[in-house]
């Protein structure tokens, strides 16, 4: 059999095994309690009852994508000649995983620094490369320092030109779809590889970037605080968010309006 479901959710099993007699896979069902047949290779489970289940490969069922992993784990090779995890930099970086010129799965990640999700795609497809677009220079720089830290500086990375990426897109959240699409198109752009370190080094800031982010600040702060030009260039440096920026001078004019600094 090779494969057995086995989980005590509902609806992982229910895509699960829709989704491997789609593929014509056959499989064990199993309750967790069950003992685990010999000519078991997978176990494809839930999140929750992956933590019980004592087995070396295990996939994790989320949504119908989890084949593309299984395929992987059967057929012991790479199923894709390319796999590249493309990211859309900005503010809320767009993403996706784009294997031969097919989507298998997109993101939509809170910040920059929200890294997580690419860690574990790098994991999840061994010998995937990274191509990451050329704009929003602030947000980009501070995803690749974040990236840097876990990877290593000499981490290669694919940079695209991703001008006209970004498609119009009206509706509700209009904004997220679009990142999550120009994500895929710069996935299935040629680009330049270079090391993160050429990508991150460099400490020039020009005036005009630092009074955009000030005046980015009281946008964000609601017209209440305006960030110092040092804390400005931090930002536009990528080493830290603007966010974090108007915290630290919230902080820094209580301690200044503080009276009991003045006695």
């Amino acid at each position: 059999m090779r494969v057995a479901i086995m989980t005590s959710d509902p609806r992982v099993y229910y895509i699960a095994s829709r989704v491997l007699k789609e593929n014509k896979i056959p499989f064990y069902s199993l309750k967790i309690t069950d003992k685990i047949p010999f000519d078991v290779e997978v176990i494809v489970t839930s999140e929750k009852d992956s933590k019980e289940i004592d087995f070396p490969v295990k996939i994790i069922v989320r949504d119908e994508t989890f084949i593309d992993e299984l395929l992987l784990k059967l057929e012991g090779k790479k199923k894709f000649k390319t796999v590249f995890i493309a990211i859309d930099p900005g503010e809320r970086p767009g993403v996706s995983v784009v294997a031969d010129n097919r989507v298998l799965e997109v993101y939509h990640l809170k910040s920059p620094k929200d890294i997580d999700v690419i860690i574990q795609l790098l994991e999840k497809y061994p010998g995937a490369k990274i191509k990451i677009g050329h704009g929003a220079k602030r947000h980009r720089v501070m995803m690749l320092k974040s990236l840097a830290k876990i990877l290593g500086e000499d981490y290669p990375i694919i940079l695209v030109n991703e001008k006209g990426t970004t498609p119009r897109v009206g509706g509700v959240e209009s904004w997220a779809i679009q990142d999550i699409v120009a994500s895929i198109n710069i996935g299935l752009r040629e680009g330049r590889e270079v090391k993160i370190r050429e990508l991150i080094k460099g400490d020039k800031v020009t005036k005009g970037e630092i009074e955009n982010i000030k005046a980015r600040s009281r946008i964000l702060s609601g017209g209440k605080i305006t960030i110092s030009s040092e804390l400005a260039r931090e930002v536009a440096l990528g080493n830290i968010t603007i966010e974090e920026a108007i915290e630290i001078q919230k902080k820094r004019m209580r301690w200044e309006n503080d009276p009991r600094k003045r006695r």
